[in-house]
């Protein structure tokens, strides 16, 4: 529901426009041109400027009770071109090719499990089930848990990593750097 000092903003606005004129005497090219203002010059929203024609025709219909008529020539602010949500599967197979390791596997966890980038970095050791082909992602969106399936492709090289990363660790433990915040136990553990 919008507020009344939304529709009170958009018609003391429509009134600056035309200089104090009163809306008893407009015309409905008068409104067009406001509302045309709105798209072309100021460039709102179309939300902003659907906004503002609803406002005029409250205050037409409603207050004065006059019917505002066809409003011909109104420019209708565009809603914004939003660009697809997921790239086509050939484009995110050259840009996993394009990766070197352990980032092909970072990314290809991404897109095969649908995890974000943050959840890929705080995958650790333990929350990775090859037997069962599972991840489970810890405090994700929402500071929810859930599970993720693993990719059946990404298995083999998820593996080779979490032998990479045990390696690592045993030798960390060897050199007497021990195990602050157990780092050993994330799978994005670079050397």
């Amino acid at each position: 529901m919008i507020d009344k000092r939304t529709y009170l903003y958009w018609i003391r606005e429509m009134l600056r426009f035309h200089r104090g004129k009163h809306p008893r005497v407009m015309q409905p090219e008068e409104l067009t041109a406001f509302l045309n203002h709105l798209a072309v010059e100021r460039r709102v929203s179309a939300s902003t400027q659907n906004q503002a024609l609803c406002a005029i025709v409250f205050l037409y219909k409603r207050v004065l009770e006059i019917e505002v008529g066809h409003l011909a020539g109104l420019d209708r602010a565009q809603r914004p071109v939003h660009l697809p949500a997921v790239l086509p599967r050939g484009d995110v197979l050259a840009v996993l090719a394009a990766l070197a390791p352990p980032f092909r596997l970072m990314g290809g966890l991404m897109y095969g499990s649908g995890l974000r980038l943050s959840e890929c970095l705080a995958l650790r050791v333990k929350d990775v089930d090859l037997e069962r082909r599972q991840i489970v992602v810890r405090r994700g969106k929402g500071e929810h848990d859930r599970a993720a399936l693993l990719p059946r492709g990404l298995r083999d090289e998820l593996s080779q990593q979490i032998d990479l990363v045990k390696q690592r660790h045993r030798a960390d433990v060897a050199a007497g750097r021990g195990e602050v915040r157990a780092a050993a136990s994330y799978l994005a553990y670079f050397p």
